[in-house]
């Protein structure tokens, strides 16, 4: 049924002339809109793909930040976009699944005004610290959750954002609290906690990293079923004896609804080759990621997948609907 109707969304088209850009497309600039304001992990992975993706097109790619109301706001700038081939759009685990569960009334549906074209990017989260707080490891900063009496201070990137939820499912396993203090992207909660405004949070690796490296700021675990690549030396929360705890996200590429499917296998021919050549992986590896491709349909179903998954956390973690 999933692949049935993501072959009549590409297959329909208001205009029909649309269909025949296919052959000229594209001949100026491709916006490739970001739900996710500077420095948050879809920006970051997303600057990875663009050069190389414009090139494999044979137009520049701009990339266009468009942050707010949870990603919610870029996300319908693309659904409410001509399907010309000129906007696409990077999404991510709380633009797609996460902040759309949190709202009573949307603009456009998640599911039938994007097309998925490919996921490009899994990410780990990862908990980073302030270099002050005395935690140098997974055990030490439980027994300083626990001790602190809901004190520290936990930064996300803003309520129901993939941080809040990955650091809301640490606090549950655990058996403690804190005071989470939310901030407008994930730039900005990494900033915080950098500056000691706000202790720690599990954020995904992207907007991390490069602090990390830095020594600005120290992790003490990642969330996948293997160590992040980047990070060798850093072990997984499983590793660092939170029996079961995982904790990961996505990042991938959409075009607005009704593109014709010639002008769609442009598209997605160009992300491909872009994703085949080593600059672009080793890009997108050293900002945090780890490069992967997919076929519409398997993203289709991943994205189900991961709306059913997020969707217990929500529910775990009491967020109200706005």
């Amino acid at each position: 049924m999933k692949t049935k109707l993501l072959a009549f969304a590409l297959a329909t088209t208001p205009c029909a002339a649309l269909a025949q850009t296919a052959d000229h497309y594209p001949n100026r600039p491709i916006r490739l809109l970001v739900p996710q304001g500077v420095g948050a992990s879809n920006d970051t992975l997303a600057r990875a793909l663009a050069g190389k993706f414009g090139e494999a097109l044979g137009q520049q790619m701009v990339v266009d930040n468009r942050p707010g109301a949870g990603g919610l706001i870029g996300m319908e700038l693309a659904a409410q976009a001509a399907p010309d081939g000129y906007t696409l759009l990077t999404t991510a685990t709380a633009t797609q699944v996460i902040a759309p569960q949190l709202h009573k009334r949307l603009a456009f549906d998640p599911f039938k005004d994007l097309l998925p074209v490919s996921l490009f990017g899994i990410t780990n989260n990862i908990m980073v610290v302030h270099p002050a707080l005395p935690a140098a490891n997974v055990k030490e900063m439980i027994a300083h959750v626990r001790n602190s009496g809901g004190k520290l201070n936990m930064a996300s990137a803003g309520a129901g954002s993939q941080s809040h939820l990955a650091s809301v499912q640490f606090l549950l396993a655990i058996g403690a609290e804190a005071t989470h203090v939310p901030y407008k992207g994930g730039g900005a909660s990494v900033a915080a906690v950098i500056a000691n405004e706000s202790q720690f949070t599990i954020t995904p690796l992207p907007a991390t990293l490069a602090h990390v490296n830095g020594g600005r700021l120290r992790a003490l675990a990642s969330g996948g079923e293997k160590r992040a690549s980047q990070l060798p030396s850093v072990p997984t929360f499983i590793e660092a004896g939170l029996t079961g705890f995982q904790s990961t996200g996505w990042i991938g590429l959409m075009t607005p609804k009704g593109m014709p499917r010639p002008l769609f296998e442009r598209v997605r021919g160009g992300f491909l080759k872009a994703m085949a050549h080593p600059d672009a992986r080793v890009q997108i590896q050293r900002q945090g990621g780890e490069p992967v491709t997919s076929t519409p349909e398997e993203f289709a179903t991943f994205i189900r997948a991961e709306w059913a998954r997020f969707g217990t956390a929500i529910r775990a973690a009491k967020l109200k609907l706005e």
